[in-house]
């Protein structure tokens, strides 16, 4: 865990980052890079730092938010009812541990549970109006999804009239997804048509990675005849909203499902305690195998459908349910070498070069392997037999090596003196742990920073990705961020991958322009990401945009007034200022203001002298049920007031919402005063004399 609030900032930003990225990867492009285990192990650690510095939970956290927004190919579809993600546990402690908080807000010591296989696919929404199937949507981000209807009526196993007696309108959610024996004849029929394809010089078409992602991509295709010949299932288990009367419990309401014609999982069990859908997680942790379905876990929901309101939701998860996540498949194969990449920031990336294994139902042959110092501290060394894991993503991770196998042969690992891109001699920053290459010209680190600027993050360019990123660099169309900006048709029809074959220019280059002249009217925040300054994430962008208001003027502030801003420290600002001093960087800004990527921000104006609040320092932690937390605070600093971001002698007063973190044991030490909610609310109307 980060050992102070400032190292927990720039951690969380990190985070986000990178599990919004994979989010981006696995729910709007159906091509993962990471395992489960890996994703999940960053939202965990997400949530271990904004339940200790709850102070940093913003509204777009993934831990507040579902999956992804909706692709713009598809209409969109407001959900009625949010379709939420559920919580993991990955031990038998922690399911008891839920249990028990479950147990407590229910009021009863004891409740049923219903089980049901965690089926690895695609989570949807189907609407039925008078019997008939009318609608049907991706989860998207949780409260928008996309309209699929065209592409599920061709799904077999969902019906488009319903039997017996239903409600007059309803939703019915379940999971789409492929069998496996269904994609591993998919890939096969791929396979040979590839053969002809190449025969006639064609290019191939590509294999899909595993059936969660073939099923993801073939409910998204624009043509639904395409869907109709792929081999797609779904299983209902949950009723969505409901327009007419409905079974109390879950397991009778599956049963009305079944009785409609819906397709419910004939695994599903109904359990009077906890005891026994522990047996039955354990059971399907051995017996998983045997299904022509991935699953990688196991859901356990309250019997007592009545109840899911009132036992409520945190952030992003209802209370009522669990996912039991299973450990990822591993497998062992020989570590021949640890390769280097550079970043975007120059930073120098090992990762494993292996013997080609299957692992998950797919062939890998390189793994991620963190750092350095991760590589020492588990004693990794090339040439090792290795154990690898994957949780049937794209990108496995090499969690140890085999010792007792190794022969005196293995040789232990050392980062490269020199970039391996341009050659320039590495630095070391010990503070990091991190080895980077000082040279911001070189050609690694402005690739990946060319596609870093077109990420959705930042310039939200369409087609500037990685790819495209290389392909521009290489033949010499761009040089740096700025030259973006000086990209025209002709320039792009010298290269062919933006070219027709008539000479004309492609539909990818028609959007890739599109795109950069959309790109100038990015708002500052997303600009100033964009430029890829190290330690600058896009919680620090957005802070200094809001103070400064405009582009030069955080260029041009000295470290000293950098500081000034509620949760930038030293580290930040001094790397601010030396990048703004480099006269490459000067160029580059002047060169896209020159092309109008100017953005203005109002800057957030100060606390008032006076106020209801004047002379009072707050700090607000947990969760208000009146509103946000950046609402409360605005609240405090529109009536004069100062808000704090950790509790010290200074503090006022703690504002304490629900879950609080470590803020209130702090408080209780210094003897800080505490207030609930609804003293916060009568402060805010009264003032100090509701904590005098």
């Amino acid at each position: 865990m980060p050992a102070n609030q400032y190292e927990a900032r720039l951690r969380s930003e990190e985070l986000r980052s990178a599990i919004n990225y994979h989010n981006r990867k696995y729910y709007e492009e159906d091509s993962p890079e990471i395992a489960d285990a890996e994703y999940d192990e960053l939202m965990r650690e997400l949530r271990a730092i904004e339940r200790d510095y709850p102070e940093l939970i913003t509204p777009d956290s993934p831990t507040q938010k579902v999956g992804a927004a909706p692709l713009a190919t598809f209409d969109v579809v407001d959900h009625r009812e949010p379709m939420l993600s559920l919580g993991n546990v990955f031990n038998e402690d922690d399911l008891r541990a839920w249990y028990r908080r479950a147990a407590e807000r229910y009021d009863s010591e004891h409740f049923p549970l219903v089980s049901e296989p965690k089926i690895d696919g695609l989570a949807m929404a189907l609407v039925y109006e008078q019997g008939k199937f009318v609608q049907g949507a991706t989860r998207g981000d949780g409260r928008h999804g996309e309209n699929v209807t065209a592409n599920l009526r061709t799904i077999s196993s969902i019906p488009h009239l319903l039997k017996g007696r239903y409600p007059a309108r309803f939703e019915v959610r379940g999971e789409v997804y492929m069998t496996k024996s269904g994609f591993e004849a998919m890939n096969a029929a791929i396979g040979e048509e590839n053969e002809a394809r190449e025969a006639a010089g064609r290019k191939p078409l590509s294999l899909y990675a595993n059936p969660r992602n073939a099923a993801a991509g073939s409910v998204r295709q624009k043509d639904p005849s395409v869907t109709a010949g792929r081999p797609l299932a779904m299983f209902m288990y949950q009723l969505g909203w409901c327009e007419g009367t409905h079974p109390d419990t879950q397991w009778e309401i599956l049963a009305w499902l079944s009785d409609m014609g819906f397709t419910v999982n004939p695994e599903i069990r109904q359990h009077d305690t906890l005891d026994s859908a522990a047996e039955r997680i354990n059971w399907w942790g051995n017996q998983r195998e045997r299904l022509d379905y991935d699953i990688d876990g196991a859901v356990l929901k309250m019997d007592d459908a009545a109840a899911w309101a009132d036992m409520g939701v945190v952030g992003r998860e209802p209370r009522w349910a669990i996912a039991f996540k299973f450990p990822p498949q591993q497998r062992t194969t020989k570590l021949r070498q640890i390769a280097v990449n550079v970043g975007r920031t120059g930073s120098l990336n090992p990762f494993a070069v292996l013997e080609p294994v299957v692992v998950g139902g797919a062939t890998v042959s390189m793994a991620t392997l963190h750092n350095e110092g991760d590589i020492h501290r588990k004693d990794i060394r090339e040439g090792d037999t290795v154990v690898v894991q994957r949780a049937g993503e794209v990108i496995p991770q090499v969690v140890a090596p085999v010792v007792s196998l190794r022969d005196g042969t293995e040789r232990i690992f050392e980062m490269p003196a020199e970039c391996p891109s341009c050659h320039t001699p590495v630095v070391r920053d010990p503070d990091a742990a991190a080895v980077y290459c000082p040279n911001a010209a070189c050609p690694a680190q402005q690739i990946r920073l060319l596609e870093h600027f077109g990420s959705r993050g930042a310039m939200d360019i369409e087609g500037l990705g990685e790819k495209t990123a290389y392909t521009l660099f290489q033949r010499g169309l761009v040089g740096n961020i700025a030259d973006v900006y000086d990209l025209t048709a002709a320039k792009l029809q010298g290269a062919d991958e933006f070219t027709t074959k008539k000479g004309v220019l492609s539909k990818t280059g028609e959007n890739l322009l599109a795109g950069i002249e959309k790109s100038k009217q990015r708002p500052l925040t997303n600009v100033l990401f964009g430029l890829g300054i190290r330690h600058v994430g896009f919680e620090t962008a957005h802070l200094l945009a809001a103070h400064f208001g405009s582009l030069a003027a955080i260029l041009a502030a000295p470290a000293e007034s950098l500081q000034e801003v509620e949760g930038i420290g030293p580290v930040v600002g001094e790397s601010i200022v030396a990048w703004a001093h480099r006269p490459e960087n000067r160029s580059i800004v002047e060169r896209l203001i020159a092309a109008g990527v100017d953005p203005h921000e109002t800057p957030r104006p100060t606390a008032p002298a006076e106020g209801l609040l004047a002379g009072l320092t707050l700090v607000v932690t947990g969760t208000l049920s009146s509103m946000s937390r950046t609402e409360a605070e605005e609240r405090i600093r529109s009536l004069g007031g100062k808000v704090g971001s950790s509790v010290s002698k200074s503090t006022t007063a703690l504002v304490i919402g629900e879950n609080a973190g470590t803020k209130a044991t702090k408080a209780q030490q210094l003897g800080i005063r505490t207030i609930d909610e609804s003293a916060f609310l009568r402060l805010l109307e009264k003032g100090p004399a509701e904590i005098d």
